[in-house]
């Protein structure tokens, strides 16, 4: 009998978030969706409820709050104690220098990238270790193949989470639980907004589509790969990059990460 799937998907009320809910949903995958704003998670929930007929819980969840990923877990497994894939997507970024970033921007940035993401991934592998079956997703970046200048908190956090996930998956082998690390490039989601940036003509002309972000994330993910950079220009991004030295990648990153016009004084 083919086993059912249930997946917690954090920072699904939008962009990748939300189209990885969809598309597990299309899978037959039940649900617990968590975010925020709970009203969109609510809406999310019918929709999938309506279109494939899986079970969606709603857990509304602020993993900027210190203890909220152990919250979390405890509701999730509250909800459904047989979760077999954990989505760890939820997370965002300031485009600012690291002097006009205040500590408590900086500290709450790290607690959900970083922190949160940390204590869930631990949590969840911990579960599934001892039913000896899982899947963990983790959301990094191509900004963590290297410094990035006006992201620098948020690319160093970045490069964490895909040297977390890769020490991670090595350490899980043999136990039936994998981790993907999905380091997506420039996307049309609402990251760009809420990080305060204005969008070049570069960033428009190579952002992805939320969907096909979360397709090539998702496939990854059941192949069990460790890692996957969607879209052939940020493969070939990554690997350039990786090729140079920092004291090269890193004015080059900030030359594409300047702001468009000067900010006001």
């Amino acid at each position: 009998m083919k086993r059912k799937e249930v997946a917690l998907v954090t920072g699904a009320s939008s962009g990748i978030g939300l189209e990885i809910a969809r598309l597990l949903a299309a899978r037959n995958v039940d649900l617990v969706i968590a975010a925020r704003r709970k009203d969109r998670l609510e809406a999310l929930a019918r929709d999938l409820v309506a279109a494939y007929g899986v079970r969606v819980d709603v857990v509304e969840a602020d993993l900027a709050r210190p203890g909220a990923a152990e919250e979390l877990h405890r509701r999730t497994v509250a909800l459904r104690p047989d979760v077999t894939i954990a989505v760890n997507n939820a997370g965002f970024g300031q485009h600012a220098t690291v002097l006009e970033q205040s500590l408590a921007d900086i500290r709450t940035m790290l607690q959900v990238d970083v922190t949160a993401l940390t204590e869930l991934s631990r949590l969840f592998a911990a579960d599934m270790k001892r039913a000896g079956y899982g899947r963990i997703l983790l959301l990094s970046s191509v900004g963590a193949f290297q410094p990035v200048p006006m992201y620098a908190v948020y690319s160093a956090a970045k490069a964490y989470v895909l040297s977390f996930g890769y020490a991670l998956d090595r350490e899980l082998r043999g136990t039936g639980v994998s981790v993907t690390t999905v380091c997506p490039g420039a996307t049309v989601t609402e990251f760009h907004a809420v990080a305060g940036h204005e969008k070049t003509r570069l960033i428009e002309l190579t952002s992805m589509s939320a969907v096909r972000v979360a397709a090539i994330a998702v496939r990854a993910m059941f192949r069990r790969r460790p890692k996957v950079v969607p879209g052939l220009l940020n493969k070939l991004m990554t690997f350039l990059v990786e090729l140079a030295p920092r004291a090269l990648s890193a004015p080059v990153a900030g030359l594409l990460m300047k702001r468009k016009r000067p900010s006001s004084p």
